[in-house]
């Protein structure tokens, strides 16, 4: 059997795994990935891209062309909700919009977040771009139609079996640690992890389909549409663009899923009574679309009590999984990625101990059982809104349906329904307004240096994010320039070096960060920042805004331009502090 060696073995060609090998080729790191389909998904799923998540496409050179073909932000500012879509009298009435996410990059906490816009490709577009880059990175090293077959672990390392399904053959790899990036089809069963949480919360059927649904669909601006039926007891559906060139009403094709309880499992288990059931919902009987795929599944909020195990780490639906509201699987897994990269990075070059990573389970752990949390949270409060309509499934259809028309009369009862309505939808933001979700959380592990801050309190924990920079938090965006060049301050160093932000008068940290850093081999950028003064300039003030320290102090971020390390001002020994804070980072202390 052949055999061959390599520092690291990813299994799964979907988001996780072609992050990780991006991020790795960044890193400069030597990486193979094998994935058991024969392509990227054919699945038309997981299409909202969160800021985090494309600050990390931009790191690895994707993120443009990922703009370039997704949504365009004005057809991505809102979502709402309708009462049919065609049919009877009524049908296809708004009940409610509202704006998600950045408003199409137009809500100015977003644009103060990050250089990057939210944005919205289906996986099915979206995993080949990834796997052309990082074929582009790593040539030889992205191989699919190569599945897993078994895998063994010693002190040193890890031995799998791999199958060339093309080949017909099995050959042998070595690697000193492996990705497990397959959504927890073998990695996560070969260890014996098995995810906990809440399985079959519910049952969804998603059928994507060519059409031209633009007689009956309005407002350019809406991406996702949610369709109350009053006939089936509030019963749901959703309609989802899916481009490829047209987006809004003209998309050129669709998805719709229908989610259902599992005792109605009967009404959908063929796919002519699944077809018979879209037309219903539709109110178009002859309705006859180009069908791509059916697909059946159950919406799940599961996470995984390990992360690691020995060399073997789990990353994406293979360590969490969530139901869609939200948009966060996919970004989280992302997140994933960059969390544990840049860390293999340093201990494969032997600047960090293999310590470090021992610090991706306890800062990645939090944020992805916080994610499913949400995700479940935004799946459930969707019954509410059918009911704020007076609808539900105790009651005639009849009854249901004049209850959901009182919306539109005048009157005291219209009065109090739309006032009920409003007051249940706006509820809703904390699926489409998430951003502290999003962006807010922070990280806490032995790579992290607690400089013993109180943490601020948040008005909303969910929809308002404060960026700052106590250690743990993600870096503040602030856009700075040097002779006449601008860039995003996240953007100023290489992907892979750690940062050094010092005040205006923070010479003293900068020198001896650059030498701290020369000694142990770690790529470093050391710049003071302000406004009239120092080595970039901040001329719209924004970073000062979150600086907290004064101008004399400094703080050292991590590759995932996390924040590991603040002084608030000058100290005694600037040279002692800073080696001993970086080798702590590193776990080298």
């Amino acid at each position: 059997m052949q055999k061959q060696s390599v520092p690291v073995l990813i299994v799964g060609g979907g988001g996780a795994g072609l992050t990780a090998s991006m991020l790795l080729s960044t890193y400069r790191v030597p990486a193979l990935l094998v994935s058991a389909a024969a392509t990227t998904s054919i699945l038309p799923k997981a299409h909202v891209l969160n800021q985090r998540a494309m600050e990390v496409f931009a790191d690895v050179g994707v993120a443009e062309e990922i703009y370039a073909v997704g949504t365009p932000p004005q057809h991505m500012s809102h979502t709402a909700w309708y009462l049919g879509v065609a049919g009877g009298a009524g049908a296809g009435r708004l009940v409610h919009k509202m704006e998600c996410w950045d408003g199409g990059y137009s809500d100015p906490a977003w644009i103060a977040a990050s250089p990057c816009r939210q944005t919205n490709l289906p996986q099915i577009r979206l995993e080949p771009m990834l796997r052309r880059r990082a074929e582009e990175l790593n040539p030889q090293g992205v191989r699919f139609h190569h599945e897993l077959l078994g895998l063994e672990q010693d002190a040193a390392g890890v031995t799998a079996t791999i199958k060339d399904h093309d080949a017909g053959e099995h050959y042998q790899v070595r690697a000193d640690y492996l990705l497990g990036c397959d959504g927890g089809r073998t990695v996560g069963r070969l260890l014996g992890v098995q995810l906990e949480g809440r399985r079959d919360l519910m049952r969804s059927i998603s059928i994507h389909m060519s059409a031209d649904l633009s007689r009956w669909l309005r407002d350019e601006d809406v991406l996702i549409r949610w369709i109350i039926h009053s006939q089936y007891g509030g019963s749901g559906s959703v309609l989802v663009p899916m481009g490829p060139t047209r987006w809004g009403p003209h998309s050129e094709e669709w998805v719709f899923h229908m989610t259902y309880p599992p005792e109605f499992e009967a009404l959908f288990d063929s796919d002519e009574k699944v077809l018979a059931l879209m037309r219903e919902r539709l109110g178009l009987p002859d309705f006859n679309p180009q069908i791509h795929l059916i697909t059946r599944w159950r919406v799940e909020g599961l996470v995984a009590p390990l992360t690691k195990v020995g060399r073997v780490f789990l990353l994406g639906d293979a360590a969490h999984r969530h139901p869609p509201t939200g948009g966060l699987g996919l970004t989280s897994a992302v997140h994933d990625a960059y969390n544990l990269c840049w860390k293999l990075a340093y201990v494969l070059q032997e600047r960090a101990t293999p310590a470090l990573l021992e610090t991706y389970h306890a800062e990645r752990f939090p944020a992805f059982a916080r994610n499913v949390q949400r995700s479940v949270e935004n799946a459930l409060n969707h019954r509410e809104l059918s009911a704020s309509l007076g609808i539900s499934p105790d009651l005639s259809p009849e009854q249901c349906a004049r209850n959901a028309q009182q919306l539109w009369e005048s009157g005291p009862a219209g009065d109090a329904r739309r006032a009920q309505v409003a007051r249940v939808m706006a509820s809703q933001s904390m699926e489409f307004k998430e951003h502290n979700v999003e962006f807010g959380f922070r990280c806490r592990s032995a790579a992290v240096l607690d400089d013993g801050s109180p943490e601020p309190a948040n008005i909303d924990d969910i929809r308002v994010y404060e960026p700052d920079t106590r250690p743990g938090s993600p870096l503040p965006h602030a856009w700075v320039e040097r002779a006449g060049e601008r860039r995003a301050l996240r953007q100023v160093a290489p992907p892979e070096s750690f940062l050094l932000i010092a005040g205006e008068r923070g010479e003293a940290w900068c020198d001896a960060a650059r030498a701290a850093a020369r000694a142990r081999r770690v790529e470093l950028l050391a710049l003071r920042l302000g406004h009239t003064a120092g080595d970039w300039l901040d001329p719209r003030l924004a970073f000062l805004r979150r600086r907290e320290f004064g101008p004399d102090g400094a703080i050292l971020v991590r590759p995932d331009r996390v924040i590991a390390w603040r002084s608030m001002g000058a100290a005694d020994d600037a040279a002692s502090v800073i080696r001993s804070a970086m080798d702590r980072v590193l776990a080298r202390a």
